[in-house]
């Protein structure tokens, strides 16, 4: 090492500044690209073949350990960390918020709204492993909690659905509300217009015969 090369590993004064991060405010809607961390939890008995599951030791609660890295808008790059209940001893309630926030997540990713009960849209919510939604990128809701030693931080608890009306312009996609509120407004206008030429065509009541004597004397 030439003698006048800087010793940066003895001397740090000229080195940056360490920026901290706010909280991101809690609600905002943010776009994300969703890892798995492998946890090496196997059961054969619920499909789990592909090592993605974490058990906790303390509580025995299986889940997926996601992290969610913010791939557009002001808080590009920012990350955050969430669990994906899976099963949970206690009860299904763990479970079954697992499984609503991956149906979300699916359809936030793939562009379904929650109602589309289309074979298209059954078909996007399933997967064929775990594997499947590492790399997927959605829209989700920042939310803020507390962590093991009470400090507040970030972490995403719901995925943000093409209902919503920030979904297509946080996806750069149209909106899919748009179009449905365009084709329910053609459904009513051509119903409007329908019924108006039913009563365009309704025959007109005829008139009674005019007798040789006025209505009081008949």
């Amino acid at each position: 090492m030439n003698d006048n090369t800087p010793h940066v590993w003895s001397d740090f004064n000229d080195a940056e500044a360490q920026s901290g991060f706010n909280l991101i405010p809690k609600g905002a809607i943010v776009p994300v690209r969703m890892t798995l961390k492998p946890g090496g939890h196997y059961d054969a008995s619920q499909g789990w073949s592909d090592g993605y599951p974490t058990q906790s030791t303390k509580t025995g609660a299986v889940y997926l350990a996601a992290e969610f890295v913010i791939t557009g808008g002001e808080h590009v790059k920012r990350k955050m960390w969430s669990n994906i209940g899976l099963y949970s001893p206690k009860g299904p309630t763990w479970t079954q918020m697992g499984r609503t926030f991956v149906r979300a997540a699916l359809n936030s990713a793939r562009n379904f709204l929650p109602q589309d009960n289309s074979p298209q849209a059954a078909a996007a919510r399933r997967i064929n492993g775990f594997s499947d939604l590492d790399g997927l990128e959605f829209v989700v809701r920042v939310d803020i909690e507390k962590d093991d030693r009470g400090d507040e931080r970030n972490a995403v608890n719901m995925a943000v659905e093409p209902d919503h009306p920030d979904y297509a312009r946080t996806r750069g996609v149209p909106s899919k509300l748009e179009t449905g509120a365009s084709a329910n407004l053609a459904a009513a206008q051509s119903s409007v217009a329908q019924s108006a030429a039913t009563v365009h065509q309704a025959p007109t009541p005829q008139r009674a015969p005019v007798s040789g004597k006025p209505a009081w004397a008949q």
